[in-house]
């Protein structure tokens, strides 16, 4: 087997205990849970109410408005 150079040439996190690196280590290292209610849609109809959303995050700081209204 042949080896390979990988550079990592940046790290970032976007997750439910954290948007950035610091706040997600911080995160896991408290053992903050990410998971709670659903606030962003009505979802009574369904049968689980819980899930582990992205909070206090706008896309549009990162990626362009097209992609965004794609994802």
């Amino acid at each position: 087997m042949s080896k390979r150079r990988v550079v990592i040439t940046g790290i970032g996190a976007v997750t439910p205990i954290g948007n950035n690196t610091q706040e997600y280590w911080d995160g896991l290292i408290s053992g903050k849970s990410g998971a709670g209610l659903i606030t962003r849609f009505d979802a009574s109809s369904f049968p689980t109410r819980f899930a582990c959303e992205v909070k206090n995050f706008d896309p549009l700081m990162y990626i362009d408005k097209k992609e965004v209204k794609r994802m």
